[in-house]
């Protein structure tokens, strides 16, 4: 059996580098789809419970009322935030 030429050689290596490089772009893809389900899911869920705590649906007025409250509540010492990062808020249901 003959040797394979450099150029030979150099190309299956190109041809294997694509081949790679392909397989690379599809698992980002997916990585990327599946991020994108999860955070979707996370806002619709953070959506479902405000409107159980409002005990009525939303409205688009809502949305504006909710992001300034949101605001003030950080404005005024960062309780929104201090909120969420409690650990012990995790336990209370």
């Amino acid at each position: 059996m003959a040797q394979k030429s450099y150029d030979e050689r150099i190309a299956e290596i190109n041809k294997k580098q694509e081949q790679l490089k392909a397989q690379e772009k599809a698992i980002k893809k997916r990585q990327s789809e599946e991020e994108r389900k999860k955070r979707t899911r996370r806002l619709i869920e953070l959506g479902g419970i405000v409107e159980a705590v409002l005990n009525r649906a939303t409205t688009d007025d809502d949305k504006i009322r909710f992001l300034n409250f949101l605001k003030k509540q950080e404005s005024n010492g960062n309780f929104f935030s201090k909120a969420m990062n409690d650990p012990a808020m995790k336990e209370e249901k």
